[in-house]
């Protein structure tokens, strides 16, 4: 790619250890990424039958709740003998997915398989186990995951970053800022056509991705109706109309190539807050235009970069004005970008600690590293070089062209980790998914419960029963106590007694879950002084 050859054609430069830092940056991007199963960005939150849970008799429909609204894309029941059934026919209730049963299921381990499509346009995917009369081996229903399509994927965000912050942020810098010279013009138009190619290349991806669809099934016409109906399809759309408008502003005159390199620059920034992890967070009124203001000032700062390189490289008399304009322009951009940065980063993280437990983390602070290193290398040219070069210092100059080369690849460093960005769940989308609680639904003849533990993961938590008669009638116990048990691990079963707050539920508060796993949750109910029923389930609690 052009913008991977620049830096190298200018004469003298001698950047080697950079490159390879550079390339060690990538290679760690790559590690912390493909290996690993895509992470869902909508948090689930409970499902109806509870995943683990023993039924009487099937269900009429089946129920997923979301930590923001989500649209179907896959559905689907596996049953015991691990034949697979379609469920087709749904609705959707704000943050709650109703999915219709339509047949009457047999006894054994069925498994409720889902793949929706978040706000952020991201695929999500899952599944839960309940049975019917008693379990049985848990029927196959995994996705294999494909190593290629994630490398297509993360290429193709690549591709296309570059494409929008070089492509368009460089047509705006020569018709803003060099008055449309010559040199950097066949960079940038190479960059533009890269990002044209890649744009469409990702939404086909984007729906592979959706589907869980191998790459054999990219030309199919279901693969690219799916990616158009994802937030996604909004990015790509307007991507190519700022790609195609930054294209028309180097073949323009020189009274349209003004007008049409801003709305090009404009459209950059409304691409990126059309979807994201970042635009799809709340508070959305502050989220999307912070993503709207750091967009675009990337494409302003990394899009000048080539043309003015080359610009001092080959005309530097002529490239003075470049300089300058650029120079004095700096300052405020790097401001937004900051800012607008440091605030999306925030809204994300949440907690220091986030930084360091999560993928998501440990790729914002190699994002952070690398521009350290662009920022330091940046100041430098500002206050040490330009005034020189301005001045006419031939070596400055040169020492100035060899930075801007540097600079540009520790930019296309900091797109490659931003593409990684694709494959992780933002902190606060796990905050989300852990703050919720672990649910069942116990169902026997005489007696039935729904009991919640919040939040759903080890450590202090609280107890909450609902307590019914086997045929949905009321129960008036005289006590109920919560026992759970993991004798794989060795501890002691958790006994404790209920208390009746008034509400209709039996709670059990100061609660300690010492570790994960798959607990039994056993309720022994008192009925009267001569009965007493004991109900039980297996109940999953999260690690975090």
């Amino acid at each position: 790619m052009n913008a991977a050859t620049f830096p190298a054609r200018l004469s003298g430069i001698r950047i080697r250890p950079v490159t390879g830092g550079l390339v060690a940056a990538f290679v760690l991007v790559l590690l912390v990424l493909l290996p690993g199963r895509a992470l869902a960005h909508a948090a689930l939150m409970a499902t109806d039958p509870a995943d683990g849970a023993v039924l009487t008799q099937s269900p009429a429909r089946f129920s997923l709740t979301f930590s923001e609204p989500v649209s179907p894309l896959v559905l689907t029941l596996v049953r015991p003998n691990g034949t697979q059934l379609a469920l087709t026919y749904f609705r959707l209730d704000g943050q709650t997915l109703a999915i219709d049963n339509p047949e009457t299921l047999k006894s054994g381990t069925h498994v409720l398989s889902w793949r929706v499509i978040s706000q952020d346009g991201h695929p999500v995917r899952g599944s839960a186990l309940f049975s019917i009369g008693a379990p049985s081996a848990a029927p196959v229903a995994g996705e294999t995951a494909d190593r290629s399509l994630r490398e297509a994927i993360w290429i193709g965000k690549l591709l296309l970053y570059a494409g929008l912050f070089l492509g368009v942020g460089g047509a705006f810098s020569l018709a803003w800022l060099a008055e449309h010279r010559r040199c950097g013009r066949r960079f940038v138009i190479g960059a533009l056509l890269c990002g044209l190619a890649a744009a469409p290349f990702s939404l086909g991806l984007q729906g592979l991705d959706a589907l869980g669809a191998p790459l054999a099934r990219f030309a199919q016409p279901l693969i690219w109706k799916t990616a158009l109906e994802t937030s996604f399809g909004w990015t790509v759309l307007v991507a190519l109309i700022a790609l195609g408008l930054a294209l028309l502003s180097l073949a323009g005159s020189s009274v349209s190539r003004k007008p049409l390199a801003l709305a090009g620059l404009v459209g950059v920034g409304a691409a990126l807050a059309a979807s994201g992890h970042a635009s799809a967070a709340e508070p959305q009124w502050l989220t999307r235009p912070l993503v709207f203001l750091h967009g675009t000032a990337i494409a302003f700062w990394t899009g000048a970069l080539a043309p003015l390189g080359l610009a001092l490289r080959h005309q530097p008399a002529e490239a003075k004005v470049f300089l300058r304009r650029f120079s004095r322009a700096i300052l405020p951009v790097v401001a937004v970008l900051a800012i607008s940065g440091i605030v999306l980063a925030i809204i994300q993280v949440r907690e220091p600690a986030a930084l360091i437990n999560t993928a998501y983390g440990r790729l914002l602070l190699l994002k952070l590293a690398l521009l350290l290193f662009l920022f330091t290398l940046a100041s430098v040219n500002r206050w040490t070089l330009t005034a020189p070069a301005e001045a006419g210092d031939t070596e400055v100059q040169r020492r100035l062209v060899r930075s801007i080369g540097i600079e540009t690849l520790i930019a296309l460093a900091i797109f490659g980790v931003a593409a990684g960005w694709r494959f992780t769940p933002p902190p606060r989308a796990l905050a989300i998914a852990a703050a919720q609680p672990a649910s069942i639904h116990i169902h026997t003849l005489k007696a039935m419960a729904d009991l919640s533990i919040s939040p759903g993961h080890a450590g202090q938590v609280a107890a909450s029963m609902v307590i019914m008669t086997g045929d949905f009638g009321p129960l008036e116990a005289k006590q109920v106590t919560l026992v759970l048990s993991k004798p794989d691990s060795g501890i002691e079963p958790i006994k404790r007694p209920a208390t009746k707050p008034g509400d209709g539920t039996w709670r059990v508060d100061d609660l300690v879950i010492p570790i994960p796993g798959r607990w039994n949750a056993r309720l022994d109910i008192l009925v009267s002084d001569f009965e007493m029923v004991k109900i039980e389930a297996p109940i999953e609690i999260r690690s975090e």
